[in-house]
Formats: structure tokens, C-alpha cells, sequence
């Protein structure tokens, strides 16, 4: 079976091609990030075609030059992007090795390859996929088999990251990155799509600005333009003071909390078992959720575009060179062939924050500023205020308990805005009162990403699931894991209930509704490594919690484990985690991943929410939304299972809602009262204890 991104992208030589002797080209569509895909991408290419790494070209991700791999969204780029190039690059090696065979009339089974040259029987041949010259401009025919995983050489090892070495000696950044005659230009944002612009003091705005400065206006879209970055950052500084707007969006600051999206219009979606029938089992219900939060990257976004000679060139940070070039000809009104989006490192954010938006920023300008390239740079307060926020969601549970205790039947009902929402630019509603959003692809009109992991991962008999899709005037769109950490914090969070309520230990409590061997594997070896026998009653302001998960219920097998002192405020002392990820590609790797996701989950839990009030977010600066210090950041223990004959999972989300339930639970433990509500604050462990 060829998959289904190779399927999309057929020719050969789009994935792999030999330029020059001794160098293996090696191209694919998804995007790294910081998340080390080129790295294990990299790897599985040189694997299958028994090469060094050392003589790899890695492509840099542009329009044109890739296969169109859509964005690299979901911990999907090994599952999706890694089938597809090691099935390119089989069929690669097994065309080369056919023809080599041919000339010296052996069979294929005689052959080897090292380093690119062939090997008969141990004996060089002369041949080398330089000299063969096979054509590569064809489809794959989907019946060279990729090699198995006991003869791997490269696959299974922590390679050196190819991305880092430019990062860490000031060559990646596209923050960087200077043009001769550049213009830097800062945007002034609508407070709200449909806030239009009635009055602008340009005078006032020069006057401050005290440079040379342009003012671009396309309706409510105004950008200040200057070689001065300075002399940009006045103006825009000046033009909020000077801007006078009509139907500006005005801030709720009750969206502060998650219970407040019950209150909001919406839209119901439920799976239709109906609910349970009256019984005298024991039951239980809890509330829990968790606030909008920002992508929070230390950064602000930026992009660089030029116009010339009817060709639109855009550098960009984005996710996906492909759908932001879509966005970016339907706001320019150019064609796509005209527009070529090249890839270049920024700062991290893992989801949809405002590189989409600086990029389509840039492209406006330059489109409107030929033969000079333009850069945009956001400021804080532009990321933080303008970018689109994780969703909240408010999520309410319901189990009923046999008389083993055991869960029998559960029910959980989510209120959340969609967790999609790329595709379309603030630009584009500035620079024409008249555009309406483009309907989402038919396969993602039904798919809002809060309903991901809403069952917990354990043999329940009877499981029901409701969302009711929110409608809220706030922008939101992906942030890591979509819904499913937030589904897995409040469901792993309510299993604990339930074992406090049976009267079982809750490691023993998962492990006895778990009958998946890989599950319970981790489980046992969490239990094992976080010293769980050891745990104690708690309520004495130290806690130890875990938690588990398999990942949208069809990846990765995880288990995270907490320890953590409470008095004033939370700290934590040391987390755990055990992942069974399949089939490991770089270990080095996927630890730095499961790691980073654990310690985004530790920020999410104590610290991260968005304020409301103004015209929209109030949280603006980093003073107003803290996030996890390097003081704060536990020792974090991360050990893989080895299932090197299973196919390969994802790691970039995994680990993030096994970890928030971790730390909720070990809270609970600490406290001997429940937290459900994020984050958790001084106010709410006082209010907690107060209650208890």
C-alpha cells in the first residue's frame, strides 16, 4: 500500500534525487520547528537507502521545492510524513538495485549498499547511485518492501540534530535575516474583525514617529513603514492613541474562566447512546476545566516578503509553506505559481500562533511596495493580543460504579470552542469589509479537536460524549494537543475520584479497567521507577500522582508520575514518564519532545491564562501571564519501551495531558482536596483547603 502523502506527491524524485556525486537529496513537506523532524525524517531516508547521514541535503521547506505535506500539525509528521518517505525511499533503492543487477547480470539479493556504493557479496562493484542514472520522474508502484527493523543501522540511534549547529551560532533565525534597502514595518491591528477604522491623526502619528515614516492604507489595514525600526515602532505606538474605531469588539473579562462558556451560544454535537438508565449503582460527577491560554512564545512572530517583476516571495515561520501560500494569493489576488513561501526558522509555538498572520502582513505590503523586501515584526503585545488562543473548555463527567467499583458507565459533556482555525489572516479582514471566511475542507467541517481523548483509555462498557461547540468572540484556534490534554487532565483526574471512592489504590484501580499489554506495561514500570508503593496516605502538603493515557485513543502508550510539595503555591520536585512509542527513530529525540511536553503541561497547570477586558485580551505582557521558570522546572525522568517491530507514534503531544492530570492528582493527594479548575493558584489551593 503506498501512503497516502506519497499517493499525493507520486513522483520519485520529489522525495529523493542525487545531485551531484556522493550527495543524496532528500525532500518532504513538513516543517521543523524545534521539534527535531528533519533529524528522524533525515534518518529514515538514510536508513532505506544506506546512506551516511553525513551525505544527506536535507531541502529546506518552500513551495515548489517539497512535496505539498499540507501543515505539520497533530505529532503526525513520523506516522504520515516517515511512512511516506521510507516508502520513497525504497522503491528508490529498489529501482537502483534492479538496474545494477541488470548490468552485472546478478541477482538483486546478491547486492548491498553502502554509503550510496554497491557491494556484491561483500566486493565493490564500480556502481554507485551516481553513476547508474535511473530515472526517478515516476510513480511508485508500492511494491518495494522497506527494510525491516533488525537490519537498521541508523534508525534507533540519537543522531546529532542537523537543525541545531545554525541555531545555536546565529545562522537559522529569520529574525535575523536583513535585506540591502529592507523597509521595517509594524501593523496597526483592528480591536475586533469588524471594527472599522473612522478616524486616523497621520499628522499626530509623523509628529511622534520623529522620522521618515509611510503610512499604507488598505480600508481598516494600515501598516507604518520606515528603514527605521524604531521609527515604525512610534508610529504604531502613536496611531493606537491616534486611531478612532467604530464596532470594536469589547472584552469580557467573565471569559476568563472557563465555566463561562455555558453561557455562550453553541452548537451540539453527542454521539447519541442514551443516557443511563436509573440504577442503584454508586455514581459521581465532577466539573473541571481549563481557561483560554497562549502559545506564549518568547519570539513575537515575523516575516519577510518582496515583490518584483510580478513574483511574490514570502519567509515565514508558519507550519506549512503550502496552505500559507493558499492564504496569502486569495489576500494579494495573485496567482499561486507566482508565489513562492520559503520556510526559515523562528520561534517555537507548536499550534497556530502569529507567524500565519505576520507573513500574510508582509505579503500585503510588499505587494503594495514593489522591488523592496519588507519586514514585519509583532511586538508582545501584538502576540499576545492578536494571535489566536488556545480554547478554554469546561467539561463535566459523569460514572457510575458496579459493585466492585469498577467504572461501568461514563458520560462526559464539553463545552469548547473549535480548536481549528487556520487558513485565514487577520489581513484579510482589514484589508476587505466585505470578506467572509472560505467553509473549512468537507473533512474538516465536523472536526473541532475538543472531543479528542474525551473517553478515558481504559475497558469502560458504556462511554457517551457530548460537545457543544462554542461560539465565543475570542480567536482561537490549535495550540499542542488540540482538546485532548484537557480531556485526559479532567478524565484521569475523575478515575482517581472514582478510586477514592471504591477504595482502591489508583495505580491498581487503572490497572485492573486496563487490558491492553502495552498499557499496563507502562503503567507497571511508572509504578516501579516513581517508587509508588512508597506513596502514603498524603494530605500532609506532599503529593505523588500519576496518570494515563493512550493518545487519541490510536497512538502512543503514556504514563507520567508527579511529586510535589504544596503549601502557598505548587512545586514541583520531580516528574516521571514511561512512553511506549512504537518504533523509536531517534531516542535523543523523542525524550526532548515527551520532556518539553511535560514541562508546557507543568506551565499550563500552575501558571498559563488569558485575561480579558479592554477591547479583547488583557494579558499583554509577560507580567500579566506568567509562565514556568527555569527555577521551577523539576527534574524530569523519561524512559521508552522498545517495540521496535510496531510501527512508529508521534511524541510531540503525548505527554502533555498525562502530565496535567499528574500534577492535579498529586495535588489532590497533597491537599486531601481537589483543584479542578486550572491553573492552579494560590487563590484556589486557599479556597480548596477551605472547603475540604
Amino acid at each position: 500500500m503506498i501512503p497516502p502523502a506519497l499517493a499525493a506527491n507520486p513522483s520519485l524524485d520529489r522525495w529523493v534525487s542525487f545531485p551531484a556525486p556522493g550527495k543524496v537529496r532528500v525532500a518532504f513537506g513538513k516543517i521543523e520547528y524545534g521539534q527535531g523532524v528533519k533529524t528522524a525524517l533525515a534518518q529514515i531516508a538514510a536508513e532505506e537507502l544506506d546512506v551516511a547521514m553525513a551525505q544527506l541535503e536535507v531541502a529546506n521547506a518552500a513551495t515548489g521545492d517539497v512535496p505539498d505535506e499540507g501543515n505539520t500539525v497533530g505529532s503526525m509528521s513520523i506516522e504520515m510524513s516517515g511512512a511516506a518517505l521510507r516508502a520513497a525511499s525504497a522503491e528508490v533503492r529498489a529501482l537502483f538495485v534492479a538496474e545494477a543487477a541488470r548490468r552485472l547480470e546478478c541477482e538483486p539479493a546478491d547486492l548491498d549498499i553502502r554509503g550510496g556504493a554497491f557491494l556484491r557479496h561483500g566486493a565493490p562493484t564500480g556502481l554507485d547511485y551516481w553513476t547508474l542514472g535511473v530515472d526517478l520522474a515516476r510513480a511508485p508502484d508500492g511494491n518495494a518492501t522497506p527494510k525491516p527493523p533488525e537490519r537498521h543501522r541508523i534508525v534507533g540511534k540519537s543522531e546529532p540534530r542537523l537543525d541545531l549547529p545554525p541555531k545555536l551560532f546565529g545562522a537559522a533565525f529569520l529574525h535575523d535575516v536583513a535585506f540591502d534597502g529592507m523597509l521595517h514595518a509594524r501593523v496597526l491591528r483592528q480591536p475586533g474583525t469588524s471594527a472599522r477604522l473612522v478616524e486616523l491623526d497621520e499628522a499626530a502619528i509623523r509628529k511622534a514617529a520623529g522620522g521618515d515614516i509611510e503610512i499604507l492604507r488598505v480600508n481598516a489595514f494600515v501598516a507604518f513603514l520606515s528603514k527605521s525600526e524604531r521609527t515604525a515602532t512610534l508610529a504604531l505606538e502613536a496611531a493606537e492613541r491616534h486611531a478612532r474605531w467604530e464596532n470594536a469588539r469589547v472584552g469580557q473579562p467573565a471569559l476568563s474562566e472557563p465555566a463561562a462558556l455555558k453561557s455562550l451560544p453553541s452548537t451540539l454535537w453527542s454521539d447519541g447512546t442514551p443516557p443511563p438508565d436509573t440504577s442503584n449503582r454508586r455514581s459521581h460527577t465532577a466539573r473541571y476545566g481549563r481557561p483560554f491560554i497562549a502559545h506564549g512564545p518568547i519570539g513575537p512572530s515575523c516575516s519577510i516578503a518582496k515583490y518584483a517583476d510580478g513574483k511574490l516571495t514570502v519567509w515565514t515561520h508558519a507550519q506549512g509553506v503550502y496552505p500559507q501560500r493558499a492564504t496569502i494569493a486569495r489576500l494579494t489576488g495573485l496567482p499561486a505559481e507566482s508565489i513562492r513561501v520559503e520556510h526559515a526558522q523562528g520561534p517555537g509555538c507548536y499550534g497556530h500562533n502569529g507567524a500565519d498572520d505576520a507573513a500574510a502582513d508582509a505579503a500585503l505590503i510588499a505587494r503594495h511596495k514593489p522591488g523592496v523586501a519588507v519586514r514585519v515584526q509583532w511586538r508582545r503585545e501584538d502576540e499576545f493580543g492578536y494571535a489566536p488562543v488556545g480554547a478554554a473548555m469546561h467539561i463535566e463527567m459523569a460514572g457510575e460504579l458496579d459493585a466492585s467499583g469498577r467504572l461501568v458507565d461514563f458520560t462526559t459533556e464539553i463545552w469548547s470552542p473549535p480548536h481549528i482555525g487556520r487558513g485565514v489572516a487577520l489581513a484579510e479582514f482589514a484589508s476587505d469589509p466585505e470578506f467572509r471566511p472560505p467553509p473549512p475542507p468537507a473533512i474538516m467541517a465536523a472536526f473541532s479537536g475538543g472531543r479528542l481523548n474525551a473517553v478515558p483509555s481504559y475497558d469502560i462498557a458504556v462511554k457517551r460524549v457530548s460537545e457543544n461547540v462554542v461560539r465565543a468572540p475570542v480567536r482561537t484556534s490549535s495550540l499542542r494537543g488540540l482538546g485532548g490534554p484537557v480531556n485526559t487532565y479532567a478524565g484521569e483526574c475523575f478515575i482517581d475520584e472514582l478510586a477514592q471512592i471504591a477504595g482502591a489504590d489508583p495505580l491498581a484501580y487503572r490497572l485492573a479497567m486496563t487490558s491492553a499489554p502495552r498499557g499496563r506495561a507502562v503503567l507497571e514500570r511508572l509504578g516501579e521507577i516513581c517508587g509508588w508503593a512508597k506513596r502514603g496516605k498524603g494530605g500532609g502538603g506532599r503529593g505523588l500522582g500519576l496518570a494515563y493515557d493512550r493518545h487519541r485513543d490510536r497512538g502512543a502508550f503514556v504514563a507520567v508520575a508527579a511529586e510535589l510539595s504544596v503549601d502557598d503555591e505548587v512545586r514541583l520536585t520531580r516528574m516521571w514518564c514511561v512512553a511506549d512509542c512504537g518504533l523509536v527513530i531517534n531516542p535523543d529525540g523523542a525524550k526532548n519532545q515527551i520532556e518539553g511536553g511535560i514541562v508546557m503541561a507543568a506551565s499550563w497547570t500552575l501558571k498559563e491564562q488569558v485575561k480579558f477586558g479592554g477591547d479583547g485580551v488583557a494579558s499583554r505582557q509577560w507580567d500579566d501571564y506568567p509562565i514556568l521558570r527555569f527555577s521551577e522546572v523539576p527534574p524530569v525522568d523519561v524512559e521508552l519501551t522498545e517495540h521496535r517491530d510496531e510501527p512508529p507514534f508521534g511524541t510531540g503531544e503525548i505527554s502533555s495531558g498525562p502530565a496535567m492530570a499528574a500534577i492535579g492528582n498529586a495535588v489532590a493527594h497533597a491537599l486531601g482536596a481537589r483543584i479542578r479548575d486550572l491553573p492552579f493558584t494560590r487563590e484556589r489551593i486557599a479556597q480548596a483547603l477551605l472547603s475540604a
